[in-house]
């Protein structure tokens, strides 16, 4: 179990690391928000769809390096996208 646990922290890490290199999606989401002048609910999905979106590139293309096709490709990114686009939980 240990070693399964080790080897998944591994592979996230791993992930993590790639996705915060490619995707600046915060300052970007931020100035594009600012620059429209969106205020409250409006500002909120904004930011929320642009860093899904900038998270959706980005674990593509972690996708594509790691050459996954079909339901592995598919799979690898929904987990991806929810990983990187998760609030950190307060324990």
């Amino acid at each position: 179990m240990l070693k399964g646990i080790l080897t998944a922290a591994i592979f996230f890490a791993g992930s993590a690391a790639a996705f915060a290199q490619t995707a600046p999606a915060a300052p970007d989401c931020a100035a594009r928000a600012t620059g429209k002048k969106l205020h409250g609910a409006a500002l909120n999905s904004f930011m929320k769809k642009c860093e899904r979106d900038a998270a959706a590139s980005s674990c593509d293309a972690a996708a594509v390096e790691k050459k996954l096709h079909g339901a592995a490709k598919t799979s690898f990114t929904k987990k991806c996208v929810k990983d990187a686009t998760a609030k950190p939980s307060a324990q």
